[in-house]
């Protein structure tokens, strides 16, 4: 036995002597804190909250030499959840709009930082502030503030320059899918959400990138939770809007399944018909799926937009103003978002349910 004590020493003090056992130790701890933070209340309490704005002589938030409400050791709920998902988890707002982090499902708000969003015809001279490129959250402290043109969520009331992190996520934890808020009040009575927080499987955030096997599982109730801050935004009995929260329909779920891109419309099957850029929602779908949509799938809010940003206007998963994927990030500089088909002449990703490109095939 202490011959084993003396070994562990040995080794030990070898991987210290190399850094690697330090390296080692932050990791864990790093994980340690993150994993534990949001614990429903009972996680690590300083990496968000100060008792006393001050630690070794120096203020905490020497933004807020006074404090804040909250205690917060930043001076906004968002300024405080970016100190870890802008950093290390960068995933979630990186530091470049044209080279963006991996993506992993609900976009970038790295994009709002964007100075031009239009690759439409003479986009380059008619530009779209990034302020477009998806929900503007409040932080300060990382370039981020309110939308400069509405003043309220569009088709509800949810005041824009409220907007924050824990607007839609509650940084106690929970039991709801990414910690979504459920019904009820939210930032203290500011708000209150009537649907519940949908259902869904996503992948880690320390994964990697989002595939056609490995990407967010949306089971039930998307359009719904959206519809706390937004109302039923495409149900107009006036105006035409595209439908959504309903059944995809046998024509188009077989649509779906077969096509292939813009060069080969009819060639796909639905056992590997699944498309990250274009998901829908059902019950059975995992998160490993590659299968695409029934006849009673859904289409929901996030078939069509990212829930955080994109570098498209108005956070579409892929850009509504160009005709072929190829424009993208053209006329604007903006980054070009990805093609899944890789083929130059391939068009929008609408026809990915509607099919309305066969006969388009030459650019």
């Amino acid at each position: 036995m202490r011959r084993i004590v003396v070994l562990m020493i040995v080794v030990v003090g070898s991987l210290a002597a190399t850094g690697a056992w330090a390296q080692s130790i932050c990791m864990d701890c790093h994980f340690s804190y993150t994993n534990g933070m949001h614990a429903r209340g009972v996680g690590a309490c300083n990496m968000c909250h100060t008792m006393h704005n001050s630690q070794d002589g120096a203020l905490v938030d020497p933004d807020s030499p006074n404090g804040n409400q909250y205690l917060l050791v930043d001076s906004t709920p968002s300024d405080v959840c970016l100190q870890c998902h802008a950093g290390f988890v960068s995933n979630t707002l990186g530091t470049d709009p044209a080279n963006p982090p991996t993506e992993v499902g609900a976009g970038n708000f790295v994009f709002l930082l964007e100075d031009n969003l239009n690759d439409g015809y003479n986009g380059a001279l008619s530009p779209i502030p990034g302020d477009k490129a998806g929900h503007n959250v409040q932080a300060p402290g990382w370039g981020l503030n309110a939308d400069g043109t509405l003043t309220t969520s569009p088709g509800g009331s949810f005041p824009a320059n409220e907007l924050g992190c824990t607007s839609c996520h509650d940084p106690h934890g929970n039991d709801s899918f990414r910690m979504l808020n459920g019904t009820g009040p939210v930032q203290n009575g500011l708000f209150s959400f009537d649907s519940a927080a949908p259902m869904a499987v996503g992948l880690s955030i320390y994964h990697g990138s989002e595939r056609q096997d490995r990407h967010t599982a949306y089971n039930a109730g998307m359009s719904a939770w959206c519809g706390n801050c937004h109302g039923d935004f495409h149900a107009n009995d006036t105006k035409f809007k595209h439908p959504a929260n309903e059944a995809i329909g046998a024509d188009v779920a077989t649509t779906y399944n077969l096509y292939l891109g813009t060069s080969d419309p009819a060639g796909g099957s639905a056992p590997t018909a699944y498309l990250t850029q274009v998901p829908f929602e059902d019950p059975g779908v995992v998160y490993t799926g590659t299968a695409g949509p029934g006849a009673a799938s859904r289409i929901m809010c996030l078939s069509c937009h990212r829930a955080h940003g994109s570098s498209a206007p108005s956070a579409g998963r892929w850009d509504f103003n160009v005709t072929y994927l190829a424009d993208d990030g053209v006329e604007s500089g903006s980054y070009p978002l990805p093609n899944p088909y890789g083929d130059p002449a391939q068009r929008s990703l609408c026809n990915k349910c509607h099919a309305k490109d066969e006969f388009s095939l030459i650019p």
